[in-house]
């Protein structure tokens, strides 16, 4: 028994001077158990340290401020929240709950079984109506996630001799949706039109299936618009179809808060846009908007469709109910727009990674700093916010990533940027060079 305690210890120690890179790159062909193990070690490595910042347990509603067990106390801290995608603060709008209430006692709390089948009601049916207003669309079919929407939309329009052309920051879920396609495909510089059009210059004459562009409105990693105007006009010129994924744009830019299209008066121009509930309608569910015969095709042959579950009458209630106060409370639209004016201002002396254009601030982390570290040090100055380290992004691209919400004050970001300041004032977070 004691020898397994010492090996134990052993390995822990071992993976104290393990980073997640060299995790992934060392590890890669071990065996299921080894990798397993191995990354319960390094995770509870990082317990002990104070540099675990992910599934932090929030105990109240995600508004401008949370309350956080701490692992170690195992009390409530109160945290300024600046993770939460909740950008219009409908999570807990006093009329969102009214209404999801009002659709429980009425359709109760679940619909057993997919929407072709069991699940298609008059809330559906109305969210997909409404949906299609906001994006100048024919009409919109709604997914029980964006992940899966995006699974759904490849898998059931690509095939293997089209050819898709995406944005290298293009989501995870985009990439995972490729795969099931089986079509070729090639990514292009991020936000490069030109690199974009080399690209379809040079394989034009090699297609002989349809041609799909993939763009988001908003990225999320950065937080910078995509040059729409520019790649809706390559499109039109390879004959391409556009695919938009706007949601990290979707009530938060554009007349209405349409998205980007609206946002650059493109609405009508986009082929098909997709989004999510999750950000700025703070549920979950994903839509995707196109034409009539598009959207027909697509509800009998995207699987992620056909065999997940409708999403329950309180989240189809929640989100048009959200649609309710996008239109009665434009000012939360406006305010978004003021205070990312006013942060702009007060984050001019730190390197971000693009020009924020929507609700999201990507800070760049300094080379020399311990991201992990500094998250905990943020943490104890009372701030709530997201470290971004690889593999998620590249190594020295690593970030902080703002989400303002219309529930904020200016108050509340001059708290920030003090907090930041002190954090990047401090020796301490020198990272250890055993360590990436």
């Amino acid at each position: 028994m004691e020898n397994v305690k010492t090996k134990t210890r052993q390995k822990t120690r071992n993976h104290e001077k393990l980073n997640l890179r060299h995790f992934i790159s060392s590890r890669q062909n071990n065996s299921l158990e080894s990798r397993v193990q191995g990354f319960y070690l390094w995770l509870e490595t990082l317990k002990k340290e104070r540099e675990l910042n992910y599934h932090r347990l929030v105990n109240s509603a995600p508004g401008r401020e949370v309350l956080v067990r701490d692992f170690h106390s195992g009390k409530d801290v109160r945290l300024k929240m600046f993770a939460s995608n909740n950008y219009l603060g409908l999570a807990n709008h006093p009329y969102v709950i009214e209404q999801v209430l009002k659709a429980i006692k009425k359709f109760g709390i679940g619909l057993g079984g997919p929407a072709l089948l069991n699940g298609y009601t008059s809330l559906m049916k109305e969210l997909e109506e409404r949906i299609s207003d906001l994006k100048h669309q024919e009409e919109t079919m709604i997914f029980s996630s964006g992940y899966n929407t995006n699974l759904g939309l490849l898998q059931a329009l690509v095939r293997k001799d089209d050819f898709v052309v995406y944005d290298e920051l293009s989501h995870a879920s985009f990439y995972d949706g490729l795969k099931l396609s089986g079509a070729s495909a090639k990514s292009f510089k991020h936000n490069s039109v030109e690199g974009l059009e080399e690209i379809l210059r040079k394989q034009r004459s090699k297609i002989k299936g349809q041609i799909f562009i993939g763009v988001e409105g908003v990225y999320s990693m950065d937080g910078d618009l995509s040059p729409l105007p520019e790649i809706i006009e390559c499109a039109q010129r390879y004959d391409a179809l556009l695919i938009l994924d706007d949601a990290h744009g979707t009530g938060v830019i554009g007349n209405r808060g349409s998205g980007t299209a609206e946002h650059f008066g493109l609405s009508t121009e986009v082929d098909i846009s997709m989004g999510t509930f999750s950000k700025a309608f703070s549920m979950t569910g994903g839509f995707l908007s196109a034409s009539k015969e598009l959207v027909s095709y697509m509800r009998y042959f995207a699987r992620s469709y056909m065999f997940s579950a409708s999403l329950p009458p309180s989240m189809l209630a929640a989100v048009i109910a959200g649609l309710d106060i996008m239109e009665r409370e434009p000012w939360r639209q406006e305010k978004l727009q003021d205070l990312l004016s006013y942060a702009r201002k007060k984050f001019s002396g730190f390197k971000l990674a693009a020009y924020p254009e929507a609700a999201i601030i990507a800070l760049s982390a300094p080379s020399w700093m311990d991201i992990r570290k500094a998250n905990y040090k943020l943490y104890k100055h009372g701030v709530f916010v997201n470290a971004v380290e690889y593999p998620a992004v590249p190594i020295d691209q690593q970030r902080f990533r703002i989400s303002l919400m219309a529930d904020h004050s200016k108050s509340d970001i001059d708290f920030l940027v003090d907090a930041i300041t002190a954090v990047w004032n401090d020796p301490s977070l020198e990272k250890n060079h055993s360590k990436f």
